[in-house]
């Protein structure tokens, strides 16, 4: 590795915790405005630090689309203590320029702990100007385009970046093959990060016999519109040593930001008009001040607003010569087992690309390989990370990460923490948030009574998940991720948990069974019961059910009993039911108050399952009313006169709906 910087002037700059919400379709998710988003990702980088947020000195807010001040807006979630707030817009690298401006604040010695956060609430469809009756920032970029390849008919973005793949082929000889080779790579990726917006595995000729959009750029080569929030806590390392947080702090060793120059307009070339030299510029300039080449990196997220600019990124980087980039895809440097694993979150093609938070979620994910904390995605020997982010207008911004203390890192108790998977994922997260309700309702009393600290260990379909519940200090807490340290530690799976913890199954039973297993202070775990809220405090909460009389998830939906007889049936013929049905169906209905119950069947994997709680993703979603639902499968109500009366609303496979006769449990007498 070459000799380190040669800028020792200057402060160093550690990040020490980072969280993100998952990318969303906007207006997918209820109850996911800016605030909320924001909360929730300043809310995991917060925890993931271990830090309040009154050690917060000053904060860097990006976004893009929203008034101003909706940084303020968006903090006061957090608290509200009055430091300054620096509300940031520079197009889709918005997030990153926020996070370069937190490390300048703490690099020149103005402050010590700084929050960088970016969020993103934007409208469905391809990028639109907001103001008509002033000059746009992006005129002499669409002039190059205009001028080089003519006007065309796609979305203007998509035409910026495919005609410098036409210009790539042009000069290089670079196949529509290479692109749709990334794209492929970049789903690939996503179907391990519980984060991205889309977690589906699409063959090379599906990415290449989706629409086109513009040519040689197909619908599934092009990042979407998403909503979504990602944060990061940058310090000093006065303030790591201060609050011991030597084993989790990456140091950002250079990060330098580049804007257009003459050669984006003069050279009449689109591959520079979408920014290869600002990025060129920015790249070369961060390795000379980080002592670092580019054989030092091993894992990379770059912007891949579209296929072809992340291979042009290839180049742009220095990760191959000019022209090389069609000879990195096709040996497979760009994945895992190559050279570099690139975009190993999905990219923004498929993990999303909500503007302001991209550059964040990217740091994120950097933090998170660098730590060895990725999960399924987790790259092997990571030592140097870099990132790349640009916005069109035009903005560039190249960082290079590493572990700021390693022999700390590598001696650290390996713990998932708040940020690698998502609470959501987990059917027990519901009832940790109603053992937080009845903590902050009565915590006192609890701490009197229990007197510990449970760490639980759960392990579910999408990696394993740490909640930690005080019931020792103060009125009491519970928190989400690492590291996992308690009194006694639970170690379960994620149903048998939310089995034990709603007393369908005894612990004793449990623990003989090799379900439950036990670490720690055993005669703490036998109070276990005690955090089952005897008044029903968490077993309403618990997998999305509110305080209604029945025992069961959802009693209080009449449709619920419909869902008890297809488990049963599954349990007695799964595998017949999986191979006829070959398909996951989500069932959201509303009751008569207006509460939304979550049932996801699956029918495709194993012998089957039902759960309650969502997260509400599936082949197929059902939208319905609780008393049409139950009509429609008792056999009551005809699906297709339900559906042209507005009573049933379809989502995604129609093929597998029409099915839905199939699921009809056969002990209607049951209900």
């Amino acid at each position: 590795m070459a000799a380190p910087g040669v800028n020792t002037g200057m402060r160093k700059v550690y990040v020490v915790g980072v969280g993100m919400t998952k990318f969303e379709k906007p207006g997918r998710r209820e109850n996911f405005d800016y605030p909320d988003m924001a909360k929730e990702a300043g809310t995991k980088a917060l925890e993931d630090a271990g830090l309040s947020y009154d050690a917060i000195e000053q904060a860097c807010v990006g976004y893009v689309y929203g008034d101003s001040t909706c940084g303020q807006r968006a903090l006061y979630q957090l608290g509200m203590t009055g430091i300054p707030v620096y509300n940031v817009n520079n197009n889709c690298a918005t997030g990153s320029t926020a996070l370069v401006m937190a490390k300048q604040l703490i690099q020149g010695g103005m402050a010590d702990c700084v929050m960088a956060l970016g969020f993103e609430k934007m409208q469905r469809g391809s990028l639109k100007a907001t103001f008509t009756d002033r000059a746009s920032p992006m005129s002499k970029h669409v002039q190059v385009n205009k001028e080089t390849y003519g006007r065309g008919t796609g979305p203007l973005a998509a035409q910026m970046f495919g005609n410098a793949g036409r210009e790539h082929m042009e000069k290089y000889g670079t196949k529509p093959e290479h692109f749709a080779k990334i794209a492929w790579k970049n789903h690939k990726h996503s179907t391990n990060n519980p984060y991205s917006q889309f977690q589906d595995y699409y063959t090379l000729d599906q990415i290449q016999a989706s629409p086109k959009v513009h040519d040689p750029l197909t619908k599934l080569q092009c990042c979407p519109t998403s909503d979504g929030s990602a944060a990061a806590i940058l310090c000093s390392e006065e303030f790591v040593h201060k609050h011991n947080l030597e084993s989790q702090a990456v140091e950002i060793v250079a990060m330098e930001m580049a804007t257009d120059l003459p050669s984006a307009f003069k050279d009449k070339s689109c591959i520079k008009m979408v920014g290869y030299d600002m990025a060129k510029k920015a790249a070369d300039k961060v390795f000379q001040e980080a002592g670092l080449n580019r054989d030092d990196v091993q894992v990379v997220e770059l912007h891949d607003c579209f296929s072809c600019n992340e291979l042009i990124t290839y180049e742009a980087l220095g990760l191959c010569p000019p022209g090389k980039a069609g000879e990195m895809v096709d040996k497979g440097d760009n994945t895992y087992g190559g050279k570099y694993v690139v975009n190993p979150s999905g990219g923004l093609i498929s993990k999303g690309h909500p503007l302001g938070a991209t550059g964040l979620a990217q740091c994120s994910e950097l933090c998170w390989q660098l730590r060895g904390m990725a999960n399924k995605r987790q790259v092997n020997g990571v030592k140097v990370a870099l990132q790349h982010n640009i916005g069109l207008g035009g903005a560039a911004v190249v960082g290079l990460y590493r572990l700021g203390f390693p022999q700390k890192a590598a001696s650290r108790l390996q713990a998932v923490p708040a940020s690698t998977v998502s609470p959501e994922s987990f059917k027990c997260n519901a009832i940790f948030n109603g053992i937080s309700d009845v903590l902050k309702q009565d915590g006192a009393n609890l701490v009197k009574k229990m007197n510990g600290v449970f760490c639980f260990q759960v392990k579910g379909d999408s990696g394993e998940g740490i909640w930690i519940v005080d019931c020792k200090n103060g009125n009491g807490s519970v928190k989400f991720g690492g590291p996992a340290k308690g009194d006694v530690t639970i170690m379960m799976s994620d149903q048998n948990l939310v089995d034990l913890l709603q007393g369908k199954l005894n612990p004793q039973t449990a623990f003989f069974h090799g379900k439950l297993k036990i670490k720690g202070n055993t005669a703490l775990a036998m109070k276990l019961k005690d955090l089952k809220m005897p008044e029903g405090g968490v077993k309403a909460a618990s997998a999305g059910a509110s305080t209604g009389s029945g025992s069961s998830p959802g009693s209080e939906f009449k449709v619920a009993p419909v869902f008890d007889l297809i488990k049963e049936e599954l349990n007695k013929d799964g595998a017949n039911i999986v191979k006829k049905m070959k398909g996951v169906f989500c069932f959201r209905v509303k009751n008569a108050d207006g509460k939304e119950g979550i049932w996801v069947v699956d029918a495709k994997n194993g012998a089957g399952s039902v759960s309650y709680g969502g997260p509400a993703k599936g082949d197929v979603t059902i939208l319905m009313g609780d008393e049409d639902m139950l009509n429609l499968m008792s056999g009551k109500l005809n699906p297709q006169s339900a559906f042209f009366q507005g009573k049933l609303k379809i989502q995604g496979n129609m093929g597998l709906a029409m099915k839905l006769k199939e699921l009809q449990p056969k002990g209607q007498s049951k209900l």
